[in-house]
């Protein structure tokens, strides 16, 4: 008998994770490895939210918090869900969590049952499928068109054990961002065959092209069916934080707020204070980090679609490209040709296999231009010479 469970063996280890330490271990080494594995911004945490971090600290703001989060911090994602996508909200329909992988994670949890169906459109986040296997869950993974998801393929393959539908806007790896006409269709979809939606909103303020909109905010019906999860880690540069909030129906929060309260708790008491001032505290350096961003977006989109076999459109938003390959010279696969890059010619990338689409990699531009110039001629002088 192992001693590992059947459900643990079955979870597959984060390949995003697995090369960003191996390339970080090298780096340590003192190889002179760039790395464009990364899922969160290079910026530091703005200054204002660090000081509301430290006045936590000196307060003595260091105890456990109510473990949905503390009440000025439900009361600054209200304002802000009003303010940024006009949904109203009240604190009892919040949940804050250790990011909003932990909020992710609490909802499959309390919302599936043994063998629902839930649909995620290809290429998706690497943690979505695994999430859905820990909590007995069955995916159902569609194909899409320039990485959106077609509303036509949606509703054939609803089955009437299909429970949810897992939807990201801005995505990772792909950047594809939802027009509202597009979440419309699909909203009246959902309503029509009352399927919950996990509408996936972390980088909405890293849009370069077109707006966001949030899927509850187109009426009423589809916002009793969504639940909303976004953080402050993407937008204020807080990965490290660990604090994420979604928003959704009551029965729905306070399961999962149930569950938190035998798993985690409370998120950091001292995170949470800096999240009230992030929400609240202007928003100059997001628009300083989009602006950047936009720029290394369109250098690096000149420099790969410039390496033969290379095949990338503008992402309209996130800090990701998400680029063809399957044309390159000797590729046999996203993991090896992922590998030999990182091996060879010292740079990071992140296999599309990881995504559900092998023909891919995932370059970030979260990082220098400096590094962006020097990784992708690394990258095609590999190419060149394989």
């Amino acid at each position: 008998m192992s001693v590992i469970s059947k459900r643990a063996s079955e979870i597959s280890p984060s390949p995003t994770l697995a090369i960003t330490a191996k390339a970080k271990q090298m780096k340590a080494d003192g190889i002179d490895v760039i790395s464009f594995g990364a899922g969160e911004p290079d910026f530091d945490t703005p200054d204002n939210i660090k000081m509301a971090a430290k006045h936590a600290i000196d307060i003595g703001f260091t105890k456990y918090t109510p473990t949905s989060g503390i009440p000025d911090l439900k009361v600054a994602i209200c304002e802000k869900l009003k303010r940024d996508n006009g949904l109203d909200y009240t604190p009892k329909n919040i949940l804050v969590s250790n990011g909003a992988k932990q909020c992710l994670y609490n909802v499959l949890q309390v919302i599936t049952d043994p063998e629902d169906e839930i649909i995620i459109p290809k290429p998706y986040w690497v943690s979505y499928e695994e999430m859905v296997k820990l909590a007995g869950g069955k995916c159902v993974l569609l194909e899409t068109e320039d990485f959106l998801l077609d509303p036509v393929v949606f509703e054939q393959a609803i089955t009437p054990k299909t429970k949810t539908l897992l939807l990201a806007s801005p995505s990772n790896p792909t950047g594809a961002v939802y027009t509202k006409d597009q979440l419309e269709r699909i909203a009246s979809i959902c309503v029509k065959h009352n399927i919950l939606v996990i509408s996936d909103e972390i980088y909405e303020k890293l849009i370069y092209d077109g707006k966001h909109v949030s899927i509850a905010s187109l009426n009423d019906d589809i916002k009793k069916l969504t639940i909303v999860v976004n953080g402050v880690s993407k937008s204020y540069s807080m990965t490290g934080w660990r604090i994420g909030y979604c928003a959704a129906e009551e029965e729905i929060i306070s399961a999962a707020s149930n569950l938190q309260d035998h798993s985690t708790s409370n998120p950091n008491s001292i995170a949470q204070m800096a999240a009230v001032e992030a929400l609240t505290g202007g928003e100059e350096t997001v628009k300083m980090m989009r602006i950047e961003f936009e720029k290394r977006r369109d250098i690096m989109v000149d420099l790969v679609n410039d390496i033969e076999g290379f095949n990338v459109e503008p992402p309209a938003g996130a800090f990701y490209l998400f680029v063809n390959v399957s044309s390159a010279k000797g590729f046999t696969g996203s993991v090896n040709f992922c590998s030999d890059l990182l091996e060879k010619a010292l740079v990071a990338c992140i296999p599309g296999a990881a995504f559900g689409a092998d023909n891919y990699i995932r370059l970030s531009f979260a990082t220098s231009e400096k590094n962006i110039r020097e990784g992708l001629k690394r990258i095609k002088e590999f190419v060149e010479n394989s």
